[in-house]
């Protein structure tokens, strides 16, 4: 059965996420994640050990944090502190960095650096000594042969994905589109591969907003935001490919329209830099209808070798969105 998580932005009050993720683990959601972005929400590990601390199940993690903005030790003691404290409940969702980044004025962080970043985190959660530019560093209250805390690495181009194949323990998709999909778990299942290791090992995990409606066009304008955001992604991406067809057009030929992005704005509805998203592409990047096509949906991207949705509920359907989710959803998966 195809898990069900639930992403949110830690918007003040702290309280309401909390309840929240609260109220999703009574739904059967089995993972709780957030938004990384410290300087436009509030700081989400503070956070995550108030939901632990109000949970028994779930496990939690940012979706995604970076190696730019956090120095890799602070995280790797971050998620081993967490651990400690609640069980091995945390996954580490790490990717080059977006908001958190740039709202700095600061590019993402180069692929290299992130790999680097994974051997260290993976290595210092662990017990293990790590090698960090020449010196030994361990962790000395974290026992050896404790276990590595999992990293999940997002990310939508060949070498993003190559990365993901060889050396992370998940995948993050951030788009249910069910071509993308076939074709990024497909790569990064080549790629373990190619570096010796089972592709069956790999969780894969599509992360999208949902939304349950039967007002399709209301839907699409709430949701229209993640095309925008999605497009932060892919000109990255056809900066570095142009159209040599290395990366589909299904994922680069939308972003034609695009003039910049506002990151005042990032992750919300009504974002006027994301109006150039036009509906067929909100269609195939997000699930939005009734409960009966939201199942259906979640069919095929499990048919696909999908292990979990994460579901964005950044919109005016959020609580109903959750709840709908939790009663007609989960249950009948």
């Amino acid at each position: 059965m195809i898990d069900i998580g639930l992403v949110l932005q830690t918007d003040p009050p702290a309280s309401e996420v909390v309840d929240l993720m609260v109220r999703a683990e009574e739904l059967g959601f089995t993972h709780g994640w957030t938004f990384d972005s410290h300087v436009l929400w509030q700081e989400p590990f503070v956070i995550y050990s108030r939901i632990l601390e109000r949970t028994s199940r779930l496990l939690v993690g940012p979706m995604v944090t970076n190696p730019g903005t956090r120095d890799w030790t602070v995280l790797a003691s971050l998620f081993a502190t967490l651990d400690d404290m609640y069980g091995p409940r945390t996954v580490c969702g790490i990717g080059r960095g977006d908001s958190a980044m740039r709202v700095q004025g600061r590019p993402p962080t180069t692929l290299a650096r992130l790999e680097s970043s994974i051997e260290v985190i993976r290595g210092l959660t662990a017990g293990d000594a790590v090698d960090l530019g020449g010196t030994d560093v361990r962790i000395p209250w974290v026992r050896e042969g404790a276990p590595a805390v999992p990293i999940w690495v997002a990310g939508y181009g060949p070498r993003a994905l190559a990365l993901a194949g060889r050396c992370a323990d998940g995948f993050i998709l951030q788009l249910a589109d069910p071509y993308l999909v076939e074709w990024t778990i497909k790569t990064v299942r080549a790629a373990a591969a190619e570096a010796g290791r089972d592709p069956d090992t790999i969780t894969m995990c599509v992360a999208a907003p949902a939304y349950v409606t039967e007002d399709l066009a209301h839907g699409r304008d709430q949701t229209r935001w993640f095309g925008g955001m999605v497009g932060n992604h892919v000109a990255d991406l056809v900066t570095r490919y142009g159209a040599s067809g290395v990366v589909p057009e299904e994922l680069t030929g939308y972003i034609k329209g695009r003039e910049g992005y506002d990151y005042s704005h990032h992750g919300r509805a009504g974002n006027r830099s994301t109006d150039f998203v036009p509906d067929e592409v909100v269609d195939r990047f997000c699930l939005i209808g009734p409960a009966a096509a939201q199942r259906e949906r979640l069919a095929e991207l499990e048919s696909l070798g999908v292990d979990q949705f994460a579901i964005y509920a950044m919109h005016d359907g959020r609580d109903a969105t959750i709840e709908a989710y939790g009663t007609s959803v989960i249950p009948r998966l």
